[in-house]
């Protein structure tokens, strides 16, 4: 039986690996040669090197955020750590959105009237980081979507993010245990978006189609695209595994890191930091940041107000 500690680990370092691992691929356009994709398993090496992006990177800012206001989320403090991490140079592969939002409160901005508005916030820079806050008690929708819109203003993303939040509420809940079907709970208590109409439409086909195929809706940056994609990932990991999932996301292509990152969050809750497996952790472990991510995971654990299920 899993404690809620081993999930917390499971979430975050197992994001951190599909980020580090999915970093790697993002974007490269796929060759016909099919020995350049590596195996999983194989040993990190120089032309192969893993490396967290700001996926992680503004995962453990929210995670530290929460450790030093464990009790009062106001969005301002998250802002402000993400600007803390901006000035200290401990963000990587920034966004638009969230590039725009943290220069303008470098200037004095309010978190409130920075950052992007309109269709062009419907990244998935929210959703990325996210996770943290699902393991919080007592959250409210509206603080969620305070938090989302420091950086994107924009109803998608907030509903992707929150979906983000709901998918790893329902392993801590027991409602998910990987057999259920996870784009229908998903889909029951979400509004009416353009997530949810993609949701819908994976669903009809997520039974009888590999992963490969639902990819084919869309697999770049955008909200639409990631969200959908990363659940439906993490929906087949009773059938194909934790490396599976990581290896079709990046045959898929695209925002690898990131769709990689968010199948993997929910995946290392369902798991826990005991059933990841060993060569992937010992991938991660090669990275410069690795201690960084387990301390700063281990203070999270102390500190925050975990969704009631122990």
């Amino acid at each position: 039986m899993l404690n809620i500690q081993d999930k917390i680990k499971g979430c975050i370092i197992t994001g951190a690996i599909g980020d580090a691992y999915g970093s790697y691929y993002e974007n490269i356009e796929k060759k016909n040669d099919t020995s350049t994709f590596y195996p999983f398993g194989r040993p990190v090496i120089e032309e192969h090197k893993w490396q967290i992006t700001d996926d992680t990177q503004l995962t453990l800012a929210t995670c530290e955020a929460i450790t030093e206001n464990p009790s009062y989320l106001n969005p301002e403090k998250f802002a402000d750590k993400f600007l803390e991490y901006y000035k200290k140079g401990k963000i990587t592969g920034i966004g638009a959105s969230t590039l725009k939002a943290l220069r303008e409160l470098e200037v004095g901005g309010h978190w409130y009237l920075v950052g992007r508005s309109g269709e062009y916030a419907a990244g998935n820079g929210a959703a990325m980081r996210i996770a943290p806050i699902a393991f919080c008690k007592d959250i409210s929708n509206q603080t969620i979507k305070d938090i989302c819109s420091i950086t994107h203003k924009n109803d998608e993303a907030y509903i992707g993010a929150l979906s983000i939040v709901i998918a790893i509420r329902s392993v801590l809940s027991g409602e998910w245990s990987g057999k259920e079907n996870l784009l229908e709970i998903i889909i029951d208590r979400i509004p009416d978006t353009k997530i949810r109409d993609r949701l819908i439409e994976i669903n009809k086909i997520q039974h009888t189609s590999d992963l490969i195929d639902i990819g084919r809706f869309g697999n770049n940056g955008y909200v639409v695209n990631s969200v959908p994609l990363a659940l439906a990932a993490a929906n087949k990991i009773q059938k194909i595994g934790l490396k599976g999932i990581f290896n079709r996301l990046i045959q898929i292509g695209g925002d690898t890191d990131t769709n990689c990152s968010l199948a993997g969050q929910i995946c290392g809750t369902l798991l826990g930091i005991q059933n990841i497996p060993e060569e992937l952790l010992n991938n991660l472990k090669q990275i410069n940041e690795y201690d960084w991510i387990v301390n700063t995971v281990n203070k999270f654990i102390n500190k925050v107000q975990t969704f009631k299920n122990q």
